[in-house]
């Protein structure tokens, strides 16, 4: 059984998602929050597997929360509840050691896919939606590539893991980057895991922030 947290300070919003999440055989609500701090004291008391986090609330926001809940020794998963409006918390969130983020009119059967797959500690969103609200948000950002060469945080990857980490942030598939590459779907995912453990990042989101971040990736123009 999947323990899931919602936090939120609309009552509405977080009666929908209830509903929708104790539906399914396998997901449970453990507990609900109207902001943030409310979500690190309850927390604190009633461990959860995931939390969905809206980001803007009263008193202690989602990005302060997420830094506060990642903090812990057995941290759950958080996953931001955002509109493109929100951009620029989205990045702190994620930063704040968020695994991921939703849009807060996706579909039932997406929320409940992320839900699932942050759980397992796999990617929460597809990598084009990845790709999506990062063309929103980095253009706001200062560019932290090295201005006379490559990234020297780069070094330590090889050629090929480089070539796996430009589609990722290009948005691909571990299905489309084999067909690009022409490597096997199994050999794809061997490379990920190669660079999440090189890179020490956590998932997905954390390999395109760091190839936004290193100047691997273009920035949106």
């Amino acid at each position: 059984m999947i323990t899931v947290f919602l936090v939120d300070d609309q009552a509405l919003v977080r009666g929908g998602f209830r509903l929708l999440i104790e539906a399914e055989d396998d997901l449970e609500v453990v507990g609900e929050a109207a902001d943030g701090q409310q979500a690190v004291d309850a927390l604190s008391r009633t461990p959860a597997d995931v939390v969905l986090m809206d980001i803007r609330m009263p008193r202690m926001d989602g990005v302060e929360a997420t830094r506060r809940l990642t903090a812990r020794a057995q941290p759950p998963k958080v996953l931001i509840l955002t509109t493109f409006d929100l951009d620029e918390y989205v990045y702190a969130g994620l930063k704040a050691g968020a695994s991921g983020f939703l849009l807060k009119d996706a579909r039932p059967a997406e929320l409940l896919s992320a839900i699932r797959n942050v759980a397992a500690g796999d990617a929460v969103m597809a990598p084009s939606a990845t790709r999506r609200l990062l063309d929103h948000v980095l253009p706001t950002l200062p560019s932290t590539a090295a201005p006379t060469g490559p990234d020297p945080r780069l070094a330590v990857l090889t050629e090929r893991e480089i070539d796996v980490l430009v589609e990722i942030a290009d948005g691909a598939s571990n299905t489309e980057i084999g067909a690009r590459l022409y490597l096997a779907e199994g050999t794809v995912k061997t490379h990920i895991g190669r660079l999440l453990a090189k890179l020490v990042v956590r998932d997905r989101v954390g390999l395109v922030l760091f190839a936004y971040e290193t100047g691997l990736a273009p920035r949106p123009r």
